[in-house]
């Protein structure tokens, strides 16, 4: 899993690139974590464009991140998900708490 990141006029996007499954999971909260401490964004980006693969696992990161987000008084959203990211997102129903920005 590599993580990177852009910061611009509040937003904080999370470019989010290999396999996020649950052996990677605990790692990249904290990762999440600490770059929303540092940031304190309004707005917070989870970009999966580069996900080969998702797990369940992801979903908790999007839960995660998205608790943190509204703590902070700021917004949370997805862009970009891979193909099979987004069938996981889909079935999961997360969609329904966190917008998805499929860019199509």
């Amino acid at each position: 899993m590599n993580i990177s990141t852009a910061f611009s006029s509040g937003r904080l996007t999370i470019f989010l690139s290999g396999e996020l499954d649950h052996h990677e999971a605990r790692c990249t909260l904290n990762t999440i974590d600490e770059l929303l401490d540092e940031y304190l964004p309004r707005d917070c980006v989870l970009d999966m464009a580069g996900l080969t693969f998702m797990d369940s696992s992801g979903i908790a990161v999007i839960i995660r991140t998205s608790r943190r987000m509204k703590a902070l008084g700021g917004r949370v959203w997805i862009e970009n998900p891979a193909k099979q990211a987004l069938r996981v997102i889909d079935a999961s129903g997360i969609d329904r708490l966190v917008p998805v920005a499929t860019g199509k």
